[in-house]
C-alpha cells in the first residue's frame, strides 16, 4: 500500500456482497481514508484505533470495559459467525468506539447464539464498518503508531472525517476509568463455568478468603476466577479509599484491568500506595498492574501501538517457562524507574517489555497481562494460585 498520507489514499473495499448495507468509511488523523460499508449503529465513532489479533473471542473483546474510548480492528478475516450469547458477556455492554473488520458474516450459526453482532453493536450505539482491508490497517498502525480514526457514513467529505479525527482526544492524560467502573459495591457469586454432568461443574468451593477487588473496569472472568480460587470477592468502586477497604477486613486487594492512562488516575495511585503498606497480598492486572507500578515509585509510557490479542508469548523468568498470553494495554511500565522498587518476574518475549513484577519483601505482584484470558488460553491461570498462596501464608503467620 502506499504511504503517502493524504485522503486520496483509499482502499478498495475488498467486498461485493453487502447487500444494502450503507456506504461507510474509516478516516484516520494521518490522513488515510478506508472505505467500505457501515452496520452497526448508523452514528458515528471516533477513538484511537488498535488491532487485536484473537481468532476468537469477539463478544468478549467488545464488552472488555478497557476498549473504552479505542476503535477496535479485528484481523481475523471474518467476524459475527457465531453471533452474540447471553452468556460470553464480560461486562454488561460493549465499551468501543467503533468496530473494523474484514468481512461480516452474513449468517449466525451457533446453537447458543441470541442475537447477531450487528443488532448489539446497533443496540448500543456503537458503529462498525466492513469490507476493509483489515491486514492494510493493521500494517498502518504498527508503521505509524497509535492514532485517532473516525467511522462515518457520511462519505462525500473524507477530509472533513480525516480533520474530525484529528481533533478527537488522545488517550493520554484521560481518566476513563470513571465512565466505567461500577457505582456502587456488590459481592460476586458465580464461579468458572464447567461442563454440566463433570466435576467441573460443581458447587463453588467455600469462601476461604476475603479479596475486595478493585473495578478499574474488571472483567466478569476475573470475577469467576477468584470465586473458583475460594475467594468471598467484594467488588468496590474506582475511587473507594484505601482506608474504607482496610474497614472491610480483607485478606487481600484485587486491583483490575481498565481503559485510558494510568497517570491520570491518581486516587487510585493513592491508594495503591496505603495498601501496599498495610502489608496485604495485593495482586494487580494489566492497569491494576500499572497503577502497583507508579504507587511503588515507578513510571509508565505510552507503547507505539500497544498489545492486544490473545497470542502474546511472555516468559515467566522465575519458572523460565513460557506461556501464551491475552493482552489489551497501550501502556506499559518502565522497567528502568523500578530498579530498587520491584524484582521484574515477567517479560515480552516480543518486544522485552514489561509484562510482570513482584516487591522484594511485601507480598505484591502484578501482571500487564489477563491470567484469566476470556478470550485466550489459560497458560497464566496459575496465578491466581499464587495470589491464594499469599493469603495463606499471611494466615499462618
Amino acid at each position: 500500500m502506499s504511504q503517502k498520507d493524504d485522503v486520496n489514499n483509499s482502499q478498495g473495499n475488498g467486498a461485493s456482497d453487502n447487500g444494502s448495507l450503507p456506504p461507510a468509511l474509516l478516516a484516520m488523523e494521518d490522513g488515510t481514508v478506508y472505505r467500505g460499508f457501515g452496520f452497526g449503529a448508523a452514528d458515528d465513532g471516533a477513538g484511537e484505533i488498535v488491532f487485536n489479533t484473537a481468532i476468537t473471542g469477539y463478544q468478549e473483546v467488545l464488552t472488555d470495559p478497557s476498549y473504552r474510548g479505542q476503535v477496535v480492528t479485528m484481523t481475523a478475516p471474518e467476524i459475527g459467525n457465531v453471533g452474540i450469547n447471553p452468556v460470553d458477556f464480560e461486562s454488561s455492554r460493549p465499551w468501543c468506539s467503533g468496530f473494523v473488520v474484514r468481512e461480516l458474516s452474513p449468517l449466525v450459526s451457533n446453537w447458543r447464539a441470541s442475537a447477531s453482532l450487528h443488532s448489539l453493536l446497533a443496540d448500543h450505539g456503537v458503529a462498525g464498518i466492513t469490507g476493509i482491508d483489515t491486514r492494510a490497517v493493521t500494517r498502518r498502525i504498527r508503521l505509524s503508531g497509535a492514532q485517532r480514526a473516525v467511522i462515518t457514513r457520511a462519505v462525500g467529505d473524507a477530509a472533513a472525517a480525516v480533520e474530525r479525527a484529528r481533533r478527537h482526544p488522545s488517550l493520554e492524560g484521560r481518566d476513563l476509568v470513571r465512565e466505567v467502573t461500577a457505582t456502587d459495591g456488590y459481592e460476586w457469586e458465580e464461579p468458572v463455568w464447567g461442563v454440566p454432568g463433570t466435576a467441573g461443574a460443581a458447587a463453588p468451593p467455600p469462601k476461604r478468603f476475603n479479596v475486595v477487588a478493585y473495578d478499574f473496569g474488571i472483567k466478569r472472568g476475573i470475577l469467576r476466577r477468584l470465586r473458583s480460587s475460594g475467594c468471598r470477592v467484594s467488588v468496590v468502586p474506582a475511587t473507594t479509599p484505601a482506608r474504607d477497604v482496610l474497614a472491610m477486613k480483607p485478606d487481600g486487594i484485587f486491583l483490575s484491568n481498565g481503559p485510558g492512562d494510568p497517570a491520570a488516575v491518581g486516587y487510585a495511585v493513592e491508594s495503591a500506595k496505603e495498601l501496599t503498606r498495610s502489608k496485604l497480598p495485593v495482586f494487580g492486572i494489566c492497569l491494576g498492574h500499572q497503577i502497583l507500578g507508579l504507587a511503588l515509585g515507578g513510571k509508565t509510557y505510552k507503547l507505539k501501538f500497544g498489545h492486544h490479542g490473545a497470542n502474546h508469548p511472555v516468559m515467566d523468568l522465575g519458572t523460565r517457562k513460557v506461556e501464551i498470553t491475552s493482552q489489551n494495554h497501550g501502556f506499559a511500565v518502565d522497567v528502568d524507574s523500578m530498579q530498587g522498587r520491584a524484582v521484574l518476574s515477567h517479560v515480552s518475549l516480543n518486544d522485552k517489555t514489561v509484562e510482570g513484577m513482584r516487591h522484594g519483601e511485601l507480598p505484591v505482584f502484578s501482571v500487564q497481562y489477563h491470567p484469566e484470558a476470556s478470550p485466550g488460553p489459560n497458560d497464566a491461570s496459575y496465578l491466581f494460585d499464587r495470589f491464594v498462596a499469599l493469603m495463606e501464608e499471611r494466615r499462618r503467620r
